[in-house]
């Protein structure tokens, strides 16, 4: 049933015009972790990346990673942004494969990029530090696609 899901979604993106793949989106007013930044980092999640994810961060096999208890998610900061800024393709992830091409969102805010993140970082089984607006911004200045 998820493979299902996630090929209709696959397919929805896809019939998207590119313009309207990269039509930035709406600002949402973000907050410090501590102070709700968590909260705004879920619906930013609802907005970009449930669809493939899915609500409980489980991913689809084969397709989509899941989002729970992975190095990705719970190791290095530089790599998990990179992969917001960069989309990723064609990479295993803690040996898995998955055959969906996730791309970029770099027309999220640093602040938003750090929202999301730290809404995952500690959300679906997982306890990892947050991630900073000043931290996002430090990556994308040295960030080499």
């Amino acid at each position: 049933m998820k493979q299902i899901l996630a090929l209709l979604c696959t397919l929805a993106w896809f019939s998207f015009p590119a313009a309207a793949q990269k039509t930035p989106t709406p600002k949402v007013k973000s907050r410090p972790a501590a102070a709700g930044g968590v909260v705004v980092g879920k619906t930013i999640y609802a907005r970009n990346c449930l669809t493939c994810h899915q609500a409980d961060g489980g991913g689809v096999d084969g397709m989509n990673p899941p989002l729970t208890q992975t190095t990705y998610v719970l190791g290095d900061k530089t790599r998990l942004v990179k992969v917001i800024l960069n989309g990723l393709q064609d990479e295993d992830i803690d040996g898995e494969p998955y055959n969906n091409v996730m791309p970029a969102f770099d027309i999220l805010t640093d602040q938003e990029i750090a929202d999301v993140l730290t809404y995952i970082r500690s959300n679906f089984g997982n306890k990892a530090s947050e991630v900073t607006p000043a931290e996002v911004k430090a990556i994308r200045a040295t960030n080499r696609k």
